[in-house]
Order: structure tokens, then sequence, then C-alpha cells
């Protein structure tokens, strides 16, 4: 019956067919990376700041002071309008996503009480107008220029370090008046759904305690649900994300490694410490016997006789003829 049994099973793995994948042509990928979109049942990821960045020496220390549990926006999908896609929308408070339109706009730059615009722009000399009219009401405009996307990777942390300093130069100047405030950036491009949103995502990542791209893109996506992160785009984020785990596990491995120098120093001065203040303590005639040094040695040494004083009764009573020839 073994046998039978055992042909039998053999019969039907042979006469089985085993699916195989279609073949393609096509250039291999990375594999696609899924952001869960806004929807009624998403559970909205908290906000804490991070705080002050040692590799950077931005203080942002102040931020901690911000409530940011109902920042994000819920039910996005309900309360989205197409016309809401020229206008600006809150991030942080102290940071805004939204497009050429926006910067444009006098009206809402002064009653945003926005400080700073900051332009992600393919060219150096596009986009005038809208950087010309943000001056006049802002008084600070800054640009980044990146005509790609791949040049754009190796300035996120410029455009975050950028921002941070407005924020803290506006809080320590208003500081001044015993009302302190933020300063306020808003970060456009052309459509406000490209670079400015990637810019904004990796802010979210390097400001934020435990944020990483996924959460960056859908906080923006909530507040702004017309952002557009395509493929590239998200492979950019999670390559900047490698790249602040990296510079954070640097610096916490530096920050351990000065802590342990500075315990071990503190150590050693203490037992130091303790040395000199035991002898300080001693009684003047203590029955311990201290080594002599080399000088007190030849200074005690009676070279007429040849013998020590101290070596007297060790060598009385004792032949020390030295040795001769019989």
């Amino acid at each position: 019956m073994a046998s039978n049994h055992e042909d039998m099973a053999m019969s039907d793995i042979a006469n089985t067919h085993i699916p195989h994948h279609e073949y393609t042509y096509r250039l291999p990928t990375p594999p696609r990376i899924v952001v869960p979109p806004p929807t009624l049942t998403t559970e909205v990821p908290e906000l804490h700041v991070s705080g002050v960045d040692p590799a950077e020496g931005n203080d942002t220390n102040f931020l901690k002071e911000m409530n940011l549990e109902s920042i994000i926006a819920k039910n996005t999908l309900l309360d989205w309008s197409y016309e809401r896609r020229r206008h600006a929308q809150m991030i942080l408070p102290w940071l805004y996503l939204g497009p050429l339109t926006a910067a444009k706009d006098r009206e809402w730059l002064r009653s945003a009480g926005i400080t700073m615009v900051l332009a992600i722009r393919s060219r150096n000399n596009s986009m005038m107008g809208a950087m010309q009219i943000a001056k006049e009401v802002c008084g600070q405009v800054e640009s980044v220029e990146a005509a790609n996307y791949s040049t754009l990777i190796g300035q996120l942390s410029r455009t975050t370090r950028m921002i941070n300093q407005h924020v803290a130069k506006v809080r320590r100047m208003t500081e001044a008046t015993g009302s302190p405030q933020l300063g306020k950036v808003l970060v456009f491009c052309e459509s406000g759904n490209e670079k400015s949103a990637a810019v904004v995502a990796a802010y979210l990542m390097e400001i934020l305690d435990d944020f990483d791209f996924i959460k960056s893109m859908q906080v923006c996506q909530a507040q702004r649900f017309c952002v557009n992160f395509d493929d590239n785009i998200k492979n950019i984020l999670q390559n900047h994300w490698d790249i602040l785990v990296a510079r954070r596990s640097v610096a916490s491995s530096r920050t351990e490694l000065l802590n342990s120098t500075a315990l071990a120093n503190g150590l050693q001065q203490i037992t130091h410490q303790q040395q000199q203040q035991q002898q300080l303590q001693a009684p003047p005639n203590s029955s311990l016997k201290v080594k002599r040094s080399v000088e007190e040695m030849d200074d005690d040494m009676d070279m007429s006789d040849g013998a020590d004083s101290s070596d007297v009764l060790r060598f009385t009573g004792r032949d020390v003829t030295p040795f001769m020839d019989s």
C-alpha cells in the first residue's frame, strides 16, 4: 500500500502545472512604496518636536512649547475642494505649503503673518514676479535651485536649516518686546504639489521625533490633499531618511563616547584628590617606611669605609671577605 501511495503521489506531482511569472522586458525597478492616503479611518500620527540638532547647532527647543495635537486636518476627503489647491495650507504652525499663486497673494501673506518665503525653482531666474511681491510684504525671500529631483536630495538638509534659522531669528527679535513670536515660512513651487512638498516632508522627518518618510508624506497629504508624491520623490525621501538615521546614530555614538570620557576623567580627578587628602591627613610621625630616593641614598652613603650605617647590623658577625685565589 505504501508503494501505491508513493506512486500516486509522484504521478500527481508530475501532472501538476506549476505557474510561472510572466516574463517582462522592462528594466528592474525598486519596490513600490505605498503611502496610505488619508481616509475616514486613518489614524493621524502624533507630532513631537525632537529639539536641537547638535550637528547643525539650530536651537529649536522653544518649538516644544507648541501644541501640535490638533494640527493635522482630519477627514480631508470630505472637506477638500478643487479650489483649495490654489491656496497654501498650514503644515505646522510655523510652516506653510502652497503653489506659486499663494506667494503672489499680498493679502494672504499679510493675514497669515508670513515672514519668509522659500521658493523651490528649477532655474535661478524663474518665479521672479512672485519673489518680488513676497519680498515687499515679508522682507526675506530665499530660493533653492533644483532642476530635477536628483539635485534636490543634496539640499534637503539645507532647506531645513534655513527654515529653523529664520524661525529662531524672529523668536529672538520678538523676545525683546516681551511677546515672543515664531517666524512663519511659506515653501512653494509652481504647483505646490511636488518639489516643495518633498522639501516640507523632509523637514518633518528632520525636526520631528521618530517621524519617518511614510508618516511625513501622510501628514503632507492630510494637510494638502492634492500633493503628488510619485515614485521618484518617494525614493528620494526614503534615501534622505536613511541618511538622517545614519547621522543620528553617529551623533549618538559620539555623545556616548564624550560622556564616557568625561566620566573617566572625573573619576580619575576624584581619585587624585582623595590621595592628596589622605597624604594631608596622615600623622607626621608615621611608622610607615618611605622609600628613599636615589639622591638620599647617595647622601647617606659613607664612601670612606664602604658601609652604610643602616646596614651595619645586617653585616655584624659575618665574614664578608671577598673571593681570593688559593
